[in-house]
């Protein structure tokens, strides 16, 4: 059976989205949140759509999507970085957010994420528990500060080794603003493509020993953002507290990365198993 998709356009950047739904009942709407779209409006980026605002319009515009759904409701109940994909849960009324915000306040993890870092980790597990804090330049920025942070704590597992690359499952106990991205900076595993926290872009040419560019071209990178994934999220639902455990398929432009990591990064093991590629 083909997934249910929620067709958006934005007609003044001429943009154009297909958002898989992973999960829908009469409390929740669960999408896999393309990379590059913000949740909600940016304040440092106002003229850029986001997501929220897409969904709006379409209830009040009585799109077939929503209008078919009987949605007239839906606010988002955990943050993700514009520039991660994966599994984003959406309320269908103020209820059921209020319940769920309660769970996702706890000290509990319930978002697991996959990221794609530079280096390679001593262990195969091993955590950082260290405080952040929201720096005023560069725009943004969240960095480890033990005097005027947020209590901060993110698990971390291997998935898959290269010879200079590692894949990572990450739980943030908090999912702080870019927690998972700034402790990976503090522990020295920056994320692939972010730029903002130290990371380089991941370039067949580093990888492939025969590469040839052609003259005058500019090489793309395999992977052009930030290299993070909300894979799974996993709550209790209200009102009867059954377990919610949602998965995306990982995003096609980190299948494709670790497809040529796969292919020409040495050292490759898979001592943890492979993640839920998408494809």
């Amino acid at each position: 059976m083909e997934a249910a998709l929620i067709k958006l356009s934005s007609p003044a950047t001429r943009e154009y989205w297909e958002i898989p739904v992973l999960l829908e009942d009469e409390r929740l709407l669960v999408v896999a949140k393309p990379a590059g779209l913000a949740v909600s409006p940016d304040r440092l980026a106002p003229d850029r759509p986001s997501l929220l605002p897409l969904l709006h319009q379409g209830i009040a515009g009585g799109k077939p999507w929503a209008r078919e759904r009987g949605i007239t409701y839906l606010a988002p109940v955990h943050r993700l970085d514009p520039e991660a994909s994966g599994v984003l849960v959406l309320a269908r009324s103020k209820a059921t957010l209020i319940h769920l915000l309660n769970l996702v306040a706890s000290e509990k993890p319930f978002i697991t994420y996959l990221a794609l870092v530079e280096g390679a980790a001593a262990d195969d597990q091993f955590e950082v528990d260290a405080p952040l804090a929201r720096r005023p330049a560069p725009a943004g920025f969240v960095r480890v500060d033990p005097r005027h942070g947020k209590k901060s704590r993110t698990r971390f597992e291997v998935v898959e080794r290269f010879s200079n690359w590692t894949l990572l499952r990450c739980q943030p106990f908090f999912n702080r603003p870019h927690q998972v991205r700034a402790h990976l900076r503090h522990a020295g595993f920056p994320l692939v493509g972010d730029s903002l926290y130290g990371g380089h872009p991941l370039l067949l040419s580093r990888l492939k020993p025969d590469y040839r560019l052609k003259a005058g071209a500019v090489e793309k990178p395999l992977i052009g953002r930030p290299a993070l994934h909300a894979e799974r999220v996993d709550l209790a639902d209200s009102p009867s507290e059954r377990a919610i455990a949602v998965t995306a398929p990982v995003a096609k432009d980190m299948v494709v990365a670790l497809k040529y990591l796969g292919r020409f990064g040495k050292g490759r093991t898979q001592e943890h198993g492979e993640p839920t590629a998408g494809g």
